[in-house]
């Protein structure tokens, strides 16, 4: 009894491995965020295995239906629409059920694209530790978040949306004010055409999405790091 949590490209198709490929064209479902999406990476490499949305707002009973199909032998596999699944990802809830209910069940990684350890690697900073804590939230614990990250004393590494990028970048430049020990890297667009980074202080970070408001598009990584 094997699952499947296979990771795939985070903008790049090209950054399929191999073993990925094999795996999505010989399983028996592919469970996807959302099935457009992974339909277009499906297409690309000519896989024709059927799709089913499991997503945050699947419910109980998805999961019951889920848990039915391996029972009867379906062998099955995890995608998220980019990146590895279970990452900041509701798959992790799955995951957690499949061990749950099947004790002696193989869950298996099909390693890959991820935006964390990518815009780690190209960061130009020591990560030989470093904090992750997900996507910003949105109101309840924001200013504790914040707090969190200007007291670390290791990298801390974020994820954000572009339609909350300037706020963030405004409430760590606020947060960070009068401490000016702190490096700020911010990767969006990563393997895809418009891949930037931009790094320096939170306020030359901020200034310069400011004066440049074209670029505040694709997903953000960011990273804030002691000097």
């Amino acid at each position: 009894m094997i699952f499947y949590v296979v990771a795939t490209p985070i903008g790049n198709l090209d950054d399929m491995t191999y073993r990925a490929i094999r795996v999505l064209s010989n399983v028996d479902v592919i469970l996807c965020e959302d099935t457009r999406t992974t339909k277009n990476l499906l297409n690309h490499y000519k896989i024709i295995t059927r799709t089913m949305s499991y997503h945050a707002n699947s419910d109980d009973g998805k999961e019951n239906t889920i848990i039915k199909m391996i029972k009867e032998g379906k062998t099955l596999a995890l995608v998220s629409d980019a990146g590895t699944p279970c990452i900041s990802d509701p798959g992790v809830r799955l995951v957690k059920r499949l061990y749950e209910e099947f004790p002696h069940i193989s869950v298996q990684a099909i390693p890959g694209a991820n935006a964390l350890i990518s815009a780690l690697s190209i960061s130009g900073i020591s990560v030989a530790e470093f904090t992750f804590l997900g996507f910003v939230p949105h109101k309840k614990g924001r200013a504790s978040f914040f707090g969190k990250v200007a007291q670390s004393e290791i990298p801390v590494v974020f994820y954000e949306s572009p339609h909350r990028i300037m706020k963030m970048l405004s409430s760590l430049t606020n947060v960070l004010e009068k401490n000016t020990h702190h490096s700020i890297i911010v990767a969006r667009e990563l393997t895809k055409i418009y891949e930037e980074v931009v790094r320096g202080s939170a306020i030359e970070v901020l200034s310069y999405f400011e004066n440049h408001p074209d670029h505040v598009r694709g997903e953000f990584v960011v990273i804030v790091s002691p000097k």
